[in-house]
C-alpha cells in the first residue's frame, strides 16, 4: 500500500518504513509525529483511489527523525568572457528526515 502525498508543495510517494528528506518543517522536533492530509492518491494492493483533488479520510502519519539535516552543496558560477568577470556562490538547502510510521486511507 502506498499513497501519494503532498507535503510543502512538493508530492511524495509514502510506503510505511520508508525514509523521506522533505524541505524544512519549521517547528520540527526530533521523535515528534506529524500527519499530512493532503493525500492525492492510494494505491490499496491494485486498488487505486484517485482525488479530487484529494482523498477524503485519507492521512499519512510521520515520525521525523532529524528535524534539520543539510544536503549537499551546489555551486553557482558566473562568467563573462574577456571582461574579467566571475563570482562564485554557494548554496546547501535544509530538510527534515521523516520516517513513514503508517498510511490511513
Amino acid at each position: 500500500m502506498y499513497a501519494i502525498v503532498e507535503i510543502n508543495g512538493q508530492q511524495f510517494k509514502a510506503e510505511e518504513g520508508k525514509k523521506l528528506f522533505v524541505h524544512h518543517i519549521q517547528n520540527a522536533e526530533a521523535t515528534q509525529t506529524v500527519e499530512f492530509e493532503k493525500v492525492l492518491l492510494v494505491d490499496n494492493d491494485g486498488n487505486v483511489t484517485v482525488g479530487a483533488p484529494t482523498v477524503a479520510g485519507a492521512k499519512v502519519v510521520c515520525e521525523v527523525k532529524s528535524p534539520l539535516v543539510k544536503g549537499e552543496k551546489v555551486l553557482v558560477f558566473h562568467k563573462k568572457r574577456r571582461k574579467g568577470y566571475r563570482k562564485l556562490n554557494g548554496h546547501r538547502q535544509q530538510f527534515t528526515e521523516l520516517t513513514i510510521k503508517q498510511v490511513i486511507a
